[in-house]
């Protein structure tokens, strides 16, 4: 169903696009504007993941690192990855205390994991598993390259939109180039956000089956909105174009608009993630009434990562 609605709205986005090209009065502007967010956006595609993981100053780690915690999420990191019938991804940390993570990559053979400090310090071991598995689920859907398409028509529709102001229909009402100026970038970016809860959704379905522990998951989602929203990322705030790629959205702290979110409703994950875990015969939150101890952290206290 997850996939059936980003086809749709990947064919709204389109048709969005090509009206506004019509709206400015032919091929030619259309054309020109699709080829320059294409050529963008194929920049991005090929560096993104180098731009994201030196933006967010991430620290590549290797097999044996001396905290425990830290070797504990690289193996079972491994673990899952292959238990998905991935390629090996490159594994990072970043010294952040907000718990978050992200996957990035062009494709599975080039594909990098990052967490936090904050949420190795925050989460217990099968939650972070439960996070790793979400972020391996992205990499197998190859999502990075179902947002690169959308952010490329979306690039493409703001220009045209520009166009349609100075170099539209000259015997048109101009407050119609002025509407359009302004409502097709909104209309394409939000399609563009709807597209990205769509996937988080999938990633949360299929994430549940490859580490087997949809209730982690969901506690792990509950706990990291929490502290999420007592955390700013001041990296994040400084980009929020990336705020996509993290598990829970990383501007909370901030507060954020829900029709302008690039995440869906936390309590609506873990529903579906409930609903996943019954199927598995496994207790859902609610009839488990597990600790939110684990031992590396604990609800209510400050969490601890590997510096602290």
């Amino acid at each position: 169903m997850n996939h059936l609605k980003t086809y749709i709205l990947l064919a709204a986005m389109t048709a969005l696009f090509g009206g506004v090209g019509y709206l400015v009065g032919g091929t030619g502007g259309m054309l020109i504007a699709l080829v320059v967010a294409g050529a963008m956006n194929l920049f991005a595609y090929w560096n993104a993941d180098k731009m994201v993981l030196r933006h967010f100053k991430a620290q590549p780690l290797e097999p044996g690192h001396p905290d425990p915690r830290v070797r504990a999420y690289y193996e079972d990191t491994m673990a899952l990855a292959q238990r998905a019938d991935l390629p090996p991804p490159k594994v990072y940390i970043i010294d952040n205390p907000q718990p978050n993570a992200f996957a990035t990559g062009r494709d599975p053979q080039n594909a990098a994991v990052a967490a936090t400090s904050g949420l190795l310090g925050l989460l217990s071991r099968d939650e972070i598993r439960g996070v790793m598995a979400h972020e391996l689920a992205h990499v197998k859907n190859r999502d990075t390259l179902t947002m690169t398409v959308t952010a490329t028509i979306a690039g493409a529709v703001a220009m045209l939109a520009n166009f349609a102001l100075f170099f539209g229909d000259r015997d048109r009402n101009p407050l119609v180039g002025l509407a359009i100026m302004f409502l097709a970038p909104i209309a394409a970016s939000l399609v563009q956000m709807a597209i990205s809860r769509a996937r988080e959704y999938e990633a949360d379905r299929l994430g549940a089956e490859i580490g087997g522990e949809p209730e982690a998951l969901a506690r792990a989602l509950e706990k990291i909105e929490a502290y999420a929203r007592q955390r700013v990322n001041v990296d994040a705030e400084r980009n929020p174009a990336m705020a996509h790629l993290f598990i829970i959205n990383p501007l909370s702290g901030r507060g954020a608009d829900n029709l302008f979110s690039t995440h869906p409703n936390t309590r609506n994950r873990i529903a579906q993630l409930s609903e996943i875990a019954r199927r598995f015969g496994r207790p859902t939150m609610s009839a488990q009434q597990a600790s939110n101890t684990g031992p590396w952290g604990a609800r209510g206290g400050r969490p601890k990562g590997p510096w602290g």
